[in-house]
């Protein structure tokens, strides 16, 4: 048997034809014409090789082998039908487990709210949350939704990538810092500060800025503290070390 051939809309006419007793009634439900529901179950029996339905002006007869076939038909249908009702009830109210992953920091700050708000709103939905500053393997560890810092462009994927928010950066100091080792007014000035990094150490350490006017610098510096950890730089820039 040859899965090409088979139209599973057979199995639904033939269903059909059994629950309401004959091609007749069965054409009028569907609003088919009786003789085209017939060569429907015709090519389907010529497809298995069985005799599903004994035909006579008189009679209309369902045979052991038909009967089997009904069953097995029915349920399928069945099942349809609870599949586009599972999926029907995804759209009325979201459910089910979803696996997020996010940067520490942004989990802190803004995230963490966020979800918290959408569970109150999607009582259904169950949330695993890892709070992490690694790059996760969203295939390899099941992720659904890995939420990231990075800079512009968007790297090439075959996952589905979306920018939930844009904001840029900027050079902050603390006032006593500043007091200490004076206002920089040109961007060469910015040498004489001690300063941060977040991060890993790396050979070079840079600062690309851009001014109002599109003036851009290149600022190398040797930071007294490197970090991945954004609340440890922010202590820091606070308490004035950079």
């Amino acid at each position: 048997m040859n899965d090409n051939d088979r139209d599973l809309n057979d199995l639904y006419y033939f269903v059909q034809v059994v629950e309401h007793g004959g091609f007749a009634p069965a054409g009028r439900a569907l609003n088919m014409p009786k003789s085209k529901l017939s060569r429907r179950i015709a090519l389907l029996e010529a497809r298995l090789g069985m005799r599903l339905i004994q035909r006579s002006t008189r009679r209309f007869t369902v045979t052991d082998v038909g009967q089997t076939y009904y069953a097995h038909c029915r349920a399928m249908l069945v099942e349809a039908d609870a599949a586009d009702e599972a999926i029907a009830l995804l759209h009325e109210e979201p459910r089910g487990i979803v696996r997020v992953s996010c940067p520490v920091v942004l989990l802190d700050s803004l995230v963490g709210a966020m979800i918290a708000a959408f569970m109150v709103a999607c009582p259904r939905v169950e949330i695993h949350l890892e709070a992490t500053n690694r790059r996760v393997d969203v295939v390899g560890e099941g992720i659904d939704v890995a939420i990231r810092v990075r800079p512009p462009p968007l790297e090439d994927s075959d996952l589905a990538l979306r920018v939930l928010a844009e904001r840029g950066q900027c050079l902050v100091a603390s006032p006593a810092l500043l007091r200490e080792h004076g206002v920089p007014a040109v961007p060469a000035d910015l040498i004489r500060l001690p300063s941060l990094d977040h991060g890993v150490p790396q050979a070079a350490h840079v600062w690309r800025l851009r001014g109002p006017d599109g003036a851009q610098a290149e600022i190398h510096h040797q930071p007294r503290l490197v970090t991945g950890g954004m609340l440890a730089l922010r202590a820091a820039a606070v308490a004035g070390v950079g």
